[in-house]
C-alpha cells in the first residue's frame, strides 16, 4: 500500500465531562484510567455486584485524583445486570463534580449496555468500542447510533476474518474503518480513534516477535494517512511475558511509550505507577529492551530473559537452594508440600507427624487440615488458581491413604468432616469434569463427598441422600434435558418433605433458570453455583448453624427479586409469529449461488487417524476453561493474573498428552455422511438416496422481532428448496474419544484427581479437534467445495472457512431430537459405538455431532426464543405429543 504524504492535522479531538479536553498537537499524552472496568478491576467488580456504589464512587474518585484524564467504565459480567449497573453508576457520577469534570469511556460488548449509557452521560464522551468484526452493516448502524448521540468512538483493528495481529492487517483495517466512518456514516474523523491491538513480546513465540514494532509503525501510518484520528491502546499488554519482574515491566512500558507516543499514540491505558522514566533507565537494560520493542535481533528475547534474572536479583537457584523449604519446621514442610503440590516427601513428613502424634487420625485433624486451611485461604483470596488447589487435593489423598491404615487400627476412629455433600450428574447426562473438581475443592475443605457418578436416576439420588444423612445435594448437568431432570429431583425433594439445601451447577444451568424454573419448586435453599471457587463459600453458609437460615432467607429473597425482573423482562421483547418469521426467511438467489456436488456420497466411517493427525486441530482455549483459567489461548499463557498457572497447567498436559499418544492410550473413531437434500415446507430438509426420501431433519426458525430488513434465519434457508429444481447437498457426522473414561478411573484409583481431570479435558480437546480435522476433509477431499482452502489453526478456530458445521442442541438448533435422526442416517451406534442416553447425550462423553452445510452464505446464529406457535408446530412435523416438544424445547420457549 503506498504511504501518502503526510498530512497535517486541522480538527481536534474534543471530549468534556464538566471541563472541556482537546487533544491537539501541543496536547501531552492522555492517559486513561480503567479501574472502574469489572474486568480490569477484582474490587469494583465485587462492589458493583454487592452494590455498594459508594465505594466505586470512590475508586473513580481516586483514578481522577492520580491523574487519569478519560475514567472507562465498563460492567460486563455475567452475574451483573449491565444495563442497570451502567446507568446507575453514570447518574451518581453525574453528581460527583470532582468525578464528572473528566470524559467518560462507555465500554461494553454489548450495544443494548453502550446506547444506555449514552443515554444518561453528560458531556461529550468516547464509545467503547466498536468494529468490523460481524460485518460492514452492522459496523455501520452501530456507527450511525454513535454519532447521533454525539459520542466519540473507539474503533478495534478487528474485522470479519478476525483480530489484527501485522502491520499489513492493522493498516488494511484501519483504512477501510475510516473510509466506511467518514465516507458512507459521515462520522467526524476527529471522533475518530483507533484502537490497534498491543499485543505482548518476549513470549519465546516467533510470530510474537514483532508484535511491538509493528504497533508502532502501524500507529504512524495511521496518524500520517488517516487524517485527524487518534491512536489508543493498553499498554501492560505488551509486557505480560514478564509478569512478577516489575524492573523490567516499568522499563517495557516506557520504552514502548517512547516510540510509540513519537509515532502517534496519543491516548492509552498505563498504570502511571508502572513506569520508569526513559532516562533513568539502566543503559545496559534500555538496549536489551528496546531490542526486543523494535526486534533489532533474533537472539533478542533469550538475552532479556538471561539479563531479567540479575535485574530482578533473583538468578537461578542450585539443588540445595531450592530444597532450602526442608529445613523448615515440620508443619511448615506440610504446609508447603500442600500449597505447592509437591508430593515427594509427603509421606516421609507425614510419618514423622504421625509419630510425635498420639493418634493418627490428630495427623489429619491437625497437620493436614492447616495445611488445606492455607490452601482454602489462598485460593479465596485468589492468590491460588483450581489447577493448584486439584494439585494439593492429590498430595491431601496421598497423606491420608498413607494414615487410613493405622487409624483403622485405632478401632476405626474416623476424621469428623465439616459436613456430607452428595454429588452426582443427573440422569441421561454423562458430564462430570466439573463436578468432579467441585467434588475435589469440597474435599480439600474438609467436607465428605458421595460422589454417584454420571446419569443417575431421581429415584437413586433420594435414596442415597437418605441412606447417607447427607447434608447438602449437588447436582450437575451439560446437555439442556438436564434441566428438566433437576426440576423434577427439586419437585420430588419438595414432596418428600426434604430440608437439605440444593446446588446446581453445569454449563447449561444458569442463574436466570434456577431461579425462575427450580426455586419455584423446593421451599428449602436452592442455589446456583456458577463455579468451583463458589462452592466453599455457598456449602459454608448453608452449614453454618448459626448463620445459615439468614442466609438462605437472604438467598430466596433475591431470587424472588431475580425471578419477578426477568419475567418481566422476557414479556417486554417483542416476537412474531411462525408465519411472518418465515415471510422473513434469509433469502439466497438460488440462480446464482454455487452448488457443489460432493465428490463422494454416502456414509463412510473413519477409525484409522492418528491422535498426532489431530494436534494442530485442537483449539486449546476451552480447555484452560475446564480449568476456571479465563482468556484465550496462547494469550493465555502471558496473562498478568493467571498466566503463570496457565503456563504450568499446559507443561503438565504436554507430559500426559505425550503419554497418551505414545501408547494410544486413545482411541478416535468417526462416522459422515454426505447426501442429496432440498429443503420442503420452509423448515425442513428432505435428505435423499437417488432422489427418494431416506431422512428429513426439521429446523427451527428465529421469532424474535428485529429490525426491519433483517431476517429470521432457520439453518432450511441455507438448502436450496425443492421448488427451485436445484439439487443441493448437506452432511451429518459424528467423532468420539474412546478410551478416557478408563484412563481417568486408573488415576481416581491412584488418588490422583489432577491427572484423572486432565486425562478427561485432553480428551474433550481431541473429540472436538477431530471433528474440526474431519471438517476440513470434507471442504477439502470428500465433498471438495474448498479443494484449494489453507488456513492456519488460528483462522480455523475463528471459522473462516467457508461452510458450517452446527451441532443439535446448540445455539442454531437447541432441539437434541434431531441427533436420533443422524444416528439412524448414519448407523451410527452400530458403525463406530457412540451411543445415545435417554436424554440424547453421547457416550463416551468426549463425542461431538453435527451437520454439514457448503453455502458460502451458511453463517452460525443462536435461534433464541421460540413463542409456542412454532412448539405445535415442530410438534406436528415431527409426529410428536405437544408434551414432548414442550420438554425438548422449554429452554428456547419465550415466556411471553
Amino acid at each position: 500500500m503506498p504511504i501518502k504524504k503526510e498530512i497535517k492535522q486541522e480538527k481536534y479531538l474534543h471530549l468534556s465531562g464538566l471541563e472541556p479536553l482537546v487533544l491537539n498537537e501541543n496536547s501531552n499524552f492522555i492517559n486513561v484510567g480503567e479501574r472502574t472496568n469489572v474486568a480490569g478491576s477484582r474490587k469494583f467488580l465485587r462492589l458493583i455486584k454487592e452494590e455498594k456504589f459508594e465505594e466505586a464512587l470512590a475508586v473513580a474518585r481516586h483514578q481522577v485524583e492520580g491523574g487519569a484524564q478519560i475514567i472507562d467504565i465498563n460492567m460486563d459480567d455475567g452475574l451483573i445486570d449491565g444495563k442497570q449497573a451502567m446507568v446507575r453508576f453514570l447518574n451518581l457520577i453525574a453528581a460527583e463534580p470532582d468525578i464528572c469534570r473528566v470524559p467518560l469511556m462507555i465500554d461494553s460488548s454489548k450495544w443494548e449496555i453502550i446506547e444506555a449509557g449514552l443515554q444518561v452521560v453528560q458531556g461529550k464522551s468516547i464509545v467503547n468500542s466498536i468494529s468490523l468484526k460481524e460485518g460492514e452493516e452492522n459496523f455501520i448502524w452501530q456507527a450511525t447510533q454513535v454519532k447521533r448521540y454525539g459520542a466519540a468512538v473507539i474503533v478495534m483493528a478487528f474485522d470479519e476474518v478476525g483480530q489484527a495481529d501485522t502491520y499489513q492487517r492493522r493498516i488494511e483495517i484501519a483504512e477501510r474503518s475510516y473510509r466506511v466512518l467518514v465516507d458512507k456514516v459521515g462520522f467526524a474523523s476527529e471522533d475518530i480513534i483507533f484502537d490497534l491491538n498491543i499485543f505482548p513480546v518476549a513470549t519465546g513465540m516467533e510470530e510474537h516477535r514483532k508484535n511491538a514494532i509493528d504497533f508502532i509503525e502501524a500507529t504512524r501510518w495511521v496518524r500520517q494517512n488517516l487524517p485527524n484520528v487518534s491512536v489508543s491502546g493498553g499498554v501492560s499488554n505488551v509486557s505480560f511475558s514478564f509478569r512478577g519482574n516489575n524492573t523490567v515491566r516499568e522499563a517495557m512500558h516506557s520504552v514502548f511509550l517512547y516510540y510509540a507516543i513519537q509515532a502517534g499514540m496519543n491516548i492509552g491505558i498505563v498504570n502511571p505507577a508502572m513506569l520508569e522514566i526513559y532516562d533513568d533507565i539502566p543503559k545496559d537494560l534500555l538496549a536489551h529492551i528496546e531490542d526486543i520493542i523494535l526486534d533489532k535481533r533474533e537472539d533478542a528475547t533469550e538475552r532479556l530473559l538471561d539479563f531479567a534474572e540479575t535485574v530482578k536479583g533473583v538468578k537461578k537457584q542450585d539443588e540445595a537452594t531450592v530444597l532450602a523449604w526442608r529445613s523448615l519446621p515440620l508443619q511448615d514442610r506440610i504446609t508447603h508440600c500442600l500449597v505447592k503440590g509437591i508430593d515427594a516427601f509427603i509421606l516421609e513428613d507425614i510419618e514423622q507427624a504421625r509419630q510425635e502424634a498420639q493418634k493418627p487420625i490428630q495427623v489429619i485433624e491437625g497437620n493436614l487440615m492447616i495445611g488445606m486451611n492455607v490452601v482454602g485461604d489462598l485460593f479465596g483470596a485468589g492468590k491460588m488458581f483450581l489447577p493448584q488447589v486439584v494439585k494439593s487435593a492429590r498430595v491431601m489423598k496421598k497423606a491420608v491413604a498413607y494414615l487410613n491404615p493405622f487409624i483403622e487400627a485405632e478401632k476405626g476412629e474416623k476424621q469428623q468432616a465439616l459436613g456430607k455433600v452428595l454429588m452426582a450428574t443427573v440422569k441421561g447426562d454423562v458430564h462430570d469434569i466439573g463436578k468432579n473438581i467441585v467434588s475435589v475443592v469440597l474435599g480439600c475443605n474438609n467436607y465428605e463427598i458421595v460422589d454417584l457418578g454420571v446419569m443417575v436416576a431421581p429415584e437413586k439420588i433420594i435414596e442415597m441422600a437418605k441412606k447417607e444423612q447427607v447434608d447438602i445435594i449437588g447436582l450437575s448437568g451439560l446437555i439442556t434435558p438436564s434441566l428438566d431432570e433437576m426440576v423434577y429431583l427439586a419437585k420430588e425433594m419438595e414432596r418428600q418433605n426434604f430440608t437439605v439445601p440444593l446446588l446446581i451447577g453445569g454449563a447449561t444451568t444458569s442463574k436466570a433458570h434456577t431461579a425462575v424454573k427450580i426455586d419455584t419448586q423446593y421451599k428449602n435453599a436452592v442455589v446456583h453455583v456458577n463455579d468451583a471457587s463458589r462452592a466453599v463459600t455457598v456449602v459454608s453458609d448453608l452449614l453454618n448453624k448459626e448463620t445459615s437460615n439468614a442466609y438462605v432467607a437472604k438467598l430466596k429473597k433475591d431470587y424472588d427479586e431475580f425471578r419477578e425482573k426477568f419475567l418481566k423482562r422476557g414479556k417486554s421483547k417483542a416476537y412474531i409469529s411462525i408465519e411472518e418469521a418465515r415471510k422473513r426467511k434469509f433469502k439466497i438467489d438460488w440462480e446464482t449461488s454455487s452448488i457443489v456436488k460432493p465428490k463422494e456420497l454416502g456414509v463412510q466411517t473413519i477409525e484409522q487417524v492418528s491422535l498426532k493427525d489431530l494436534l494442530p486441530f485442537i483449539d486449546w482455549s476451552p480447555f484452560f476453561r475446564s480449568w476456571d483459567l479465563h482468556g484465550k489461548y496462547p494469550a493465555i499463557l502471558t496473562d498478568e493474573i493467571v498466566g503463570e498457572q496457565a503456563t504450568q497447567l499446559f507443561e503438565d498436559s504436554r507430559i500426559i498428552l505425550d503419554k497418551i499418544i505414545t501408547k494410544q492410550l486413545l482411541k478416535p473413531k468417526g462416522i459422515f455422511g454426505l447426501f442429496e437434500a432440498n429443503s420442503i415446507n420452509d423448515d425442513d430438509i428432505s435428505i435423499q438416496k437417488n432422489s427418494k426420501e431416506i431422512a428429513v431433519f426439521r429446523t427451527l426458525r428465529q421469532q424474535l422481532k428485529k429490525r426491519d430488513g433483517k431476517p429470521s434465519i432457520a439453518l432450511a434457508d441455507f438448502i436450496a428448496p425443492k421448488e427451485s429444481g436445484k439439487q443441493d447437498y448437506m452432511g451429518a457426522f459424528c467423532t468420539a474419544i474412546f478410551g478416557a473414561d478408563q484412563l481417568a478411573k486408573k488415576y481416581k484409583d491412584q488418588e490422583d484427581d489432577y491427572n484423572a481431570i486432565m486425562v478427561q479435558a485432553i480428551a474433550d480437546r481431541f473429540a472436538e479437534a477431530f471433528a474440526e480435522y474431519l471438517h476440513h476433509r470434507i471442504r477439502t477431499k470428500h465433498w471438495g467445495y474448498a479443494f484449494d482452502e489453507n488456513l492456519s489453526n488460528e483462522e480455523l478456530i475463528k471459522e473462516t472457512y467457508k461452510g458450517i458445521r452446527p451441532a443439535p442442541g446448540y445455539p442454531a438448533c437447541p432441539d437434541h431430537l434431531e441427533k436420533q435422526t443422524i444416528w439412524s442416517l448414519l448407523n451410527v451406534e452400530q458403525k463406530i459405538g457412540v451411543t445415545l442416553t435417554d436424554s440424547l447425550a453421547m457416550w463416551p462423553a468426549a463425542a461431538v455431532s453435527g451437520y454439514y452445510f457448503a453455502n458460502k452464505e451458511a453463517k452460525y446464529f443462536g435461534l433464541g426464543k421460540i413463542t409456542d406457535d412454532q412448539v405445535r408446530d415442530f410438534a406436528t412435523r415431527k409426529n410428536i405429543t405437544l408434551e414432548k416438544a414442550r420438554k425438548w424445547l422449554h429452554p428456547a420457549i419465550a415466556e411471553v
